[in-house]
């Protein structure tokens, strides 16, 4: 059995995700880390106060004394485990739909853990050897408070301050009900912007759209753009780990277009940067014209993190790395995706350019993307084998480092299973629209064929 995805481990709240589950997870890993102290931090969702005090009791019973941050981003969640040097139980399904929760679990150090650290306490949880405490030994709790106070503060310190209120910019701002909700509005009113938003009150139903920040989500947020004149569009997910971006135009801009504009200006000869197996030509390009390396990883945080560890251990500097997803990490600051730092470091380069123009050289390609939802394992694995079957038989060859990527030189398709989600996600990226579309169409049909068989 397999716990931990691309990203910690998540699931129907109720269902795939209870509160036993939760409670032998932090009892996992309390007893892997064997601390006297651990912290608790969630994002809205409905069922995040009950998946909490699960943690809470998981961490307490192994003996850990637990400090509880409440409603925060992820990002400040990370900040706190790195700045007290204390891991953190961060209780938020991210992208996921409202019915969804999920774990992740962020060390010491302030990074979430590596493959290698989940694998142990994924040993311990299934085998369920847990270093109980004695009835006189149990771990206490303890609210903290600030600890979103503290994380505006630190982000107003690592970025362009001057030249962005210098900018006088209008920012429109869609934190989705989500965590962010309660830091991205002050922390951009405080870096001189005007800010307007949509979606902006922390809840965890949801009422004004879907968590993912995926273009059919954020209508909204492009008419809020369109009627009060903003300069650009900002959405978060829901534990405010993305950002995902509008011109002043309101519309749309793809997420790997923004990360390739932002990585062609922190990339220098010779840097390294790491992105998923989903990797856009657009940021190929940026680093061949750089001269810069790129290293592809299966998709998801957990893979690109120990990536980007393994490089900086080689000596390799590595200022940027990520999806094209709106997840992005600037390592050098902190290794953690943040939705609000990559807000405001595209913030620093529109002091000399709109957001239509800074992204005018990366929009010569178009992206498709489809999900499939599958009911259980079987159709799981019918699905896969028709993809297999579709790659083996494919002109080129199929790159598996996750799933099966076929690249034709002027576009690419990429098959993969979710690794948080019962869905099967193919990819696609070509220049011409219709070229895109028929590369997933083409996929599609087979595994569609391969599930209702």
């Amino acid at each position: 059995m397999k716990v931990f995805g691309s990203s910690g481990t998540r699931g129907l709240a109720g269902e795939q995700l209870t509160a036993e589950f939760v409670l032998r997870v932090a009892k996992a890993a309390g007893t892997v880390w064997g601390v006297d102290r651990a912290a608790v931090a969630r994002d809205t969702r409905t069922t995040g106060t009950m998946f909490a005090n699960a943690a809470v009791a998981g961490l307490t019973g192994v003996g850990t004394d637990v400090e509880r941050l409440g409603v925060t981003p992820t990002s400040a969640a990370v900040r706190y485990a790195d700045v007290e040097a204390v891991p953190v139980v961060v209780i938020t399904a991210s992208h996921n739909p409202p019915e969804y929760n999920g774990v992740k679990l962020v060390g010491a150090d302030g990074v979430e853990l590596s493959v290698s650290a989940l694998e142990q306490i994924e040993q311990r949880l299934l085998a369920e050897e847990f270093e109980v405490a004695n009835w006189n030994e149990v771990g206490s709790t303890t609210h903290v408070d600030g600890v979103n106070d503290d994380y505006v503060g630190e982000l107003l310190s690592a970025v362009d301050r001057e030249a962005i209120t210098d900018a006088d910019l209008t920012v429109a701002l869609d934190p989705g009900h989500g965590a962010g909700a309660l830091t991205s509005p002050e922390f951009f009113r405080r870096l001189g912007c005007d800010v307007v938003t949509v979606n902006g009150q922390p809840d965890g139903h949801f009422p004004g759209r879907e968590p993912e920040p995926v273009q059919e989500n954020l209508d909204d947020l492009g008419r809020l753009v369109r009627a009060t004149d903003a300069d650009v569009g900002i959405a978060h997910d829901g534990d405010a780990d993305r950002a995902i971006f509008f011109d002043e135009n309101g519309e749309y801009v793809e997420g790997d277009a923004s990360l390739a504009a932002l990585a062609a200006e922190a990339l220098e000869p010779g840097d390294s940067t790491v992105a998923a197996v989903n990797v856009s030509q657009r940021l190929v390009d940026v680093c061949t014209d750089i001269g810069a390396e790129l290293e592809l990883t299966p998709i998801g945080a957990t893979n690109i993190i120990t990536r980007i560890q393994e490089l900086r251990a080689e000596g390799e500097r590595v200022p940027i790395a990520g999806e094209g997803n709106g997840g992005i990490f600037f390592p050098e600051f902190r290794l953690v995706r943040d939705g609000a730092f990559i807000g405001a470091k595209f913030l620093e380069l529109l002091t000399d350019a709109t957001v239509s123009e800074l992204v005018a050289p990366y929009t010569d390609y178009v992206n498709v993307r489809r999900n499939l939802r599958y009911d259980d394992g079987s159709e799981l694995t019918a699905m896969l084998g028709a993809a297999e079957v579709y790659a083996d038989e494919a002109d080129v060859e199929a790159e598996t480092i996750d799933g099966y990527r076929l690249s034709y030189g002027d576009a690419w398709v990429l098959v993969r299973p979710s690794g948080t989600e019962p869905k099967v996600r193919i990819y696609a990226e070509a220049r011409d629209m219709n070229r895109a579309t028929s590369l997933v169409r083409a996929v599609e049909d087979e595994l569609e064929d391969a599930r209702q068989t």
